[in-house]
Formats: structure tokens, C-alpha cells, sequence
């Protein structure tokens, strides 16, 4: 019995014996595999060849996206358009060892692991990797040179761009001759409401500077645009194509997403205008039927229509830029606000005589003193009206003289219409002069003088006949003033002046002189101042006589 136990006991210790052998082995195997495994490389394959292989993980990078990196890399330095192999350098740092080019551009990093995993020593990784990466690009270089292509397609593209620039410069001097050719066809001048704004010369010469600015931006704007297809050709120039794009696209993406957002205020300033346009034809329409009289309202004058419809007109105008004004671009900025208020300084400092003669034609359009074609009096100004603006009022005095008077001053003076009392239902303007006669020849025949000289005169009226005032008794004369009607208050000087003759011809026929006012009728035997062929055939001039009495 005591065998058996201990048989057994025996059995078991081998047993664990073995177990614990078996476990220890099995332990150790991991040990002796691991070192016994070869890592995976990725190769580095810039061109038809790989030059070398990554093994090592580094941080977050795996051997695969380092050998990506590093073969983006060599590629980026064989499309340098002037490659320095003596600028491609092994540099250390703390923790490896750097290949870089010209001192920024660092192509990769060999660490101690890289070393482990190729049984070598990191200066020796280092250099042999520059040896094959500064073989790799010569070789390359010397066997698939772009430099000769790059310079190929650079020349070729200029070529291009100046034949472009060459054919559009001959388009455009074709378009000016032939338009220049046929400027009688299609420059006939500007104008509106038969105002000449443009004359068919002006015209032409405004289209040809504008047309030679188009040109000229035309041309400049392709070569502009050739800069960016030009830089890209060289792998060094290739990031200013991206900023010279960016020149024009950005401000034209701004000003383009500017316009999208400004398109709901657009269409509201668009139905804005539409509806205070409408507006304003019909009030205009109103207001042209008064004036030609369908529409009549008391105590409102057919010549008052077309000012009241430009004060109202310009009223609706500046509510509606009120209104619009918010919906402007720009309306909300300090600058913007800035700007409107120096204007609004500017105009009101500048403009307070403007401002003054404008009241001034307002309240003178609503007094009626004169209209256009009135034959008028303004201080010493006497003429015709010939035009009522805002400002000011223009007079053509008989001397065919164009004078201009502000409104202000227009409506500060003393001004006398002509024309106001001679219309058909009127007896018309009395014109009148005055003669002065001496107190030796009977009134009455002075007053048949006088009215027979105002009925030979022209452009006078018959009816009311003339008639004739005496309106002084003085020292040594009489004043006689004749008085006529005439319709005719524009033609006043000639007039007076046929008046005048008449009166020298009647005063003459009748025996009358019209001797100066101090008038003396002692003779000394001078003839008498009538013209002789008023005189009787046996005239004889006086004689000198003194009597002495007693």
C-alpha cells in the first residue's frame, strides 16, 4: 500500500514536472520568434526605380505614409526648374539625423530605429539615402530633363499669347475704321426735347475713347489672365498662379455674392419706383388737363398746372428716395452716413442764393405778375419775358438784349407788366409824351395838333379815341400830354418814335413851333423855326422894331 502511494506521488511530480517545462518553453518561444521576424519595408519609388526602403513607424506616421512623404518629396526636388546637388545636405539634430535641401526643406528624418531595423548605424542610413536620393534626381534630370520642355512650352505659350493680343488689337482697329467710315450712319447726335446734348462730332469722339478704354482693358486683362498659365509651367512660379487668380476672383466672387444678397432689396426699390411712377403720370395727366382747361377749379389758374405738378413732382421724388434709401447697399454704414451728411453741409452752405431764388420763382410763379411773352418792366430793365425758370428770369429788351435777373431780386423790385390790359376784351396799354407850349398859342389847337398826330401814328387804336391831358400851368409853358391806345406793348419804341414824328409834322402844318421852355417872344428878325415848306409863299421874316413912347 505504502509502494503504491508513493508510486503515485511520483507519477504526479513528473507530471508537474513536465507541465512546468512545457509552460516555460512556451514563454520563451515568443522571445525567440520576435527576434527571428523581419519587419515590412515600403519603398521609395519617386521614379521607375525604388532608391530605398522604410521600415520604422514614426509617431502617428506609419513606414507607408513616411515613404509616401518622403517620395513626394524627392519629386517635389526634381521639379525644381534649377536643381543644386550640393545644396541637398545630411544635417543631425537631438534625436536623428536630417536630409535637407538648401536648410528648409527637410526630405526626411533617419531615427536609430531605422538603424535597428537595417542592423546599421544611422550615419550611415543617412548618407547612403542621400547618395541614392541626389543620384536618383540627377540621373533623372540628366536622362528626362523638364527644364528644355518647360522653356518649350514657356516660349510657346508667349508666342501664342502675343499672336491672341495681335489678332484682337486688329479686330478692334478694324471695328474703329469701319465704324469711323460709317459715322454718318450711326452718330447723329443726342438730344432730348430739343435740347442738343451731343453733336454727331461729340459723339464719335466720346465712342472712340470709350472704345479705346475697352481695348486697352480688353488687352490688358488677357495678359493678366495668360500670367497664371505661365506660372504654373515652372514648378517654382506655381503658387502665384493661385494668388494672381485670387486677385480678380475674390472681388468678383464678393461683388457677386454682394448682388445675390442685394436682389430682394433690388426687386423692392423696383416696385417702389414703378409704383411712384405711375403715380406720377397720373397726377401729371391731371394737371395737363387743367392746363389746357378740360379741368377747371376756382380760384386755381391754368398757368399755375405745370409749376404745381414740378413742386409735387419733386416732392414724390424725395419721399421716395426716403423710402428707397434704407434698401440701398451700404445705407447702414458709418461711412455711407458720413458722406451723406458732409453733402448735406456742402449743398446747404453752397446753395442759400439757389435756395433764395427758388422761393423766389415759386412764390412769383403763384403772385402772376407776368408770364412768357409779356412786354414788362423790372427796375430799369424793360423787354419781353422770354423764359420762367426756378432761378431766374430772362428778359430780351428791344435792343434784341438777352438780360438775366434772379428771381430774388425779381421779387424784391417793383415790377410793371406792359401786356396785362391788352387783350380783345381790353381797351388796351395808353401810351402817352408830353410837349410843352407857350401860353401864346390857343390850347385848342394844340389839342387838334396832338390828336391828329396820335391817330396817324401806327399800331395805336382808334377806338377809345386820343385824347389829350394838360398836366401843369408852369412859369412859361404849358404841358400837353397826349395820351393813345395801342395793343401793341412790345413795339412801344417804334411807337413813340412814329408818334413823335407825327407830332413835329401836325405841330408844323398847323403853325405851331416848339420852342424851347423858356420861351422868349421878343424877335430879333431871325426867320421862324418851322421848316419852309410849311411856310406861306409870301413869308417874310420879322423886323427888329423898338418903339419909345412920347
Amino acid at each position: 500500500m505504502k509502494i503504491k502511494v508513493l508510486r503515485l506521488f511520483a507519477f504526479f511530480f513528473v507530471l508537474l514536472s513536465f507541465s512546468i517545462f512545457a509552460q516555460n518553453s512556451n514563454l520563451k518561444k515568443p522571445e525567440k520568434e520576435s527576434a527571428t521576424v523581419k519587419l515590412k519595408g515600403y519603398p521609395v519609388k519617386p521614379f521607375n526605380d525604388t532608391i530605398f526602403f522604410v521600415y520604422h513607424n514614426v509617431g502617428s506616421f506609419s513606414a507607408k505614409e513616411r515613404a509616401q512623404y518622403i517620395t513626394s518629396k524627392i519629386k517635389r526636388l526634381y521639379n525644381e526648374s534649377f536643381f543644386e546637388k550640393d545644396s541637398i545636405k545630411v544635417i543631425p539634430s537631438d534625436v536623428s539625423m536630417d536630409i535637407v535641401y538648401q536648410s528648409d526643406l527637410v526630405i526626411m528624418s533617419v531615427l536609430e530605429a531605422d538603424a535597428k531595423a537595417e542592423n546599421s548605424t544611422v550615419s550611415a542610413i543617412a548618407n547612403r539615402n542621400l547618395a541614392k536620393i541626389k543620384s536618383a534626381i540627377i540621373y533623372q534630370n540628366e536622362n528626362y530633363s523638364q527644364l528644355p520642355k518647360r522653356i518649350g512650352y514657356t516660349v510657346l505659350l508667349t508666342l501664342i499669347i502675343g499672336l491672341v493680343l495681335f489678332l484682337i488689337s486688329k479686330v478692334f482697329n478694324f471695328i474703329k475704321r469701319y465704324i469711323v467710315k460709317k459715322r454718318a450712319r450711326y452718330f447723329k447726335g443726342v438730344s432730348y426735347n430739343s435740347i442738343n446734348i451731343l453733336s454727331p462730332d461729340k459723339q464719335l469722339f466720346l465712342f472712340l475713347r470709350i472704345f479705346g478704354i475697352i481695348k486697352t482693358i480688353t488687352l490688358i486683362l488677357i495678359v493678366y489672365l495668360s500670367l497664371p498659365v505661365l506660372f504654373s509651367i515652372f514648378p517654382a512660379t506655381k503658387d502665384y498662379t493661385t494668388t494672381l487668380l485670387k486677385w480678380i476672383l475674390t472681388p468678383a466672387k464678393l461683388a457677386f455674392m454682394g448682388f445675390i444678397s442685394f436682389l430682394p432689396s433690388l426687386f423692392t426699390i423696383i416696385v417702389i419706383i414703378i409704383i411712384f411712377k405711375y403715380s406720377l403720370k397720373v397726377i401729371k395727366f391731371f394737371f395737363y388737363e387743367i392746363k389746357s382747361e378740360n379741368i377747371k377749379i376756382n380760384g386755381f389758374y391754368s398757368d399755375w398746372a405745370l409749376p404745381t405738378f414740378n413742386v409735387i413732382r419733386l416732392l414724390m421724388y424725395a419721399f421716395m428716395l426716403v423710402i428707397i434709401f434704407p434698401y440701398l447697399p451700404g445705407s447702414d454704414s458709418p461711412i455711407f452716413k458720413g458722406v451723406s451728411v458732409f453733402v448735406g453741409v456742402l449743398f446747404s452752405l453752397g446753395s442759400s442764393n439757389a435756395i433764395a431764388n427758388m422761393v423766389a420763382g415759386l412764390v412769383i410763379t403763384y403772385m402772376r405778375p407776368f408770364k412768357i411773352g409779356d412786354f414788362i418792366k423790372i427796375g430799369e430793365v424793360s423787354g419781353e419775358v422770354i423764359e420762367k425758370t426756378a432761378l431766374v428770369t430772362r428778359i430780351r429788351t428791344p435792343k434784341f438784349e438777352d438780360i438775366t435777373i434772379p428771381n430774388a431780386t425779381v421779387l424784391s423790385s417793383t415790377s410793371t407788366n406792359y401786356s396785362a390790359n391788352t387783350n380783345e376784351s381790353t381797351n388796351g396799354l395808353l401810351i402817352h409824351t408830353t410837349v410843352t407850349i407857350g401860353y401864346d398859342v390857343p390850347w385848342k389847337d394844340i389839342h387838334a395838333a396832338l390828336i391828329d398826330a396820335a391817330v396817324k401814328t401806327e399800331m395805336t387804336e382808334k377806338e377809345p379815341k386820343p385824347f389829350v391831358l394838360q398836366t401843369s400851368l408852369d412859369d412859361f409853358y404849358v404841358s400837353y400830354q397826349i395820351n393813345v391806345y395801342t395793343k401793341e406793348p412790345t413795339k412801344q419804341p417804334r411807337i413813340y418814335s412814329s408818334l413823335h414824328q407825327n407830332i413835329q409834322d401836325s405841330f408844323n402844318a398847323a403853325g405851331i413851333e416848339i420852342m424851347s421852355p423858356h420861351y422868349s417872344a421878343l424877335r430879333d428878325g431871325n426867320t421862324t423855326t418851322i421848316p419852309p415848306n410849311y411856310l406861306k409863299e409870301d413869308y417874310e421874316s420879322p423886323v427888329f422894331n423898338i418903339k419909345s413912347k412920347g
